[in-house]
């Protein structure tokens, strides 16, 4: 396993659920973090919490290729290196075949498919200085398989499983693996309309960062580079 002591992490949509307990776990194992939020002082309280100079604060706008290039700058600046991005902030919005508008597709795309792929392309010479870079996209079961009507949710989570795989055959070589993040419902702000399933039978967010600081901890020679997390049976796995 590689000692994640000092190691920096770029997490997006760090301020609440999967990316907020991801910015959790990697911290309790000595990781440094650049914590990327549309309003930093989202972010006030964790940094109190933690009282630590590990942690920097910057501003990401998904929709926003200037402060993607802005905020990896700044992280460079503060820490002078790049060994991890956690590609954590998406949204999903009511999109059917029947009901779509370009806007909100736009948006869709914009948020969960260009916002990632430019973030890696910035992170990527980073990472490969690093010799064990590491990328997590929160991608999604829905990225899997459809058993909804939001064809535009679904559209953008195959395509960042495709980003997945697109970058670890273009890193492999100087070190940077990839994983692409699969879970089903996760008890998080985005599923609070859900009524498919109880909240209390959902994946607990802390549980997901526990599986992404273990994938980040894994040497070059044991990437994952799907992982699928079910929290209900799930009838293609």
């Amino acid at each position: 396993m590689i000692d994640l002591t000092d190691k920096v992490f770029l997490i997006t949509g760090a301020n609440r659920g999967i990316g907020l307990r991801c910015a959790e776990a990697l911290h309790a194992r000595g990781a440094r973090l650049s914590l990327g939020v549309r309003d930093r002082k989202s972010l006030d309280g964790f940094h109190d919490r933690q009282g630590s100079d590990r942690i920097h604060i910057g501003q990401y706008i998904a929709e926003d290729w200037a402060s993607h290039a802005a905020w990896v700058d700044d992280t460079v600046a503060r820490f002078g290196r790049i060994d991890g991005l956690i590609n954590n902030a998406g949204i999903s919005l009511d999109v059917t075949l029947r009901n779509a508008d370009e806007a909100s597709l736009d948006r869709i795309w914009a948020v969960n498919c260009k916002a990632p792929l430019n973030m890696i392309r910035l992170a990527l010479p980073h990472l490969e200085a690093s010799g064990a870079g590491r990328v997590v996209n929160v991608a999604s079961m829905s990225g899997k398989r459809v058993r909804n009507d939001n064809v535009a949710y679904n559209m953008s989570k195959f395509a960042v499983v495709a980003l997945s795989h697109a970058t670890r055959r273009i890193g492999w070589d100087k070190g940077v693996r990839v994983t692409a993040l699969c879970p089903s419902f996760v008890r998080t702000d985005m599923t609070q309309g859900a009524t498919k399933i109880a909240a209390a039978d959902m994946t607990d967010p802390a549980d997901l960062a526990e599986l992404v600081a273990t994938i980040v901890s894994l040497p070059n020679t044991a990437s994952v580079a799907e992982l699928l997390v079910n929290c209900r049976l799930e009838d293609m796995v």
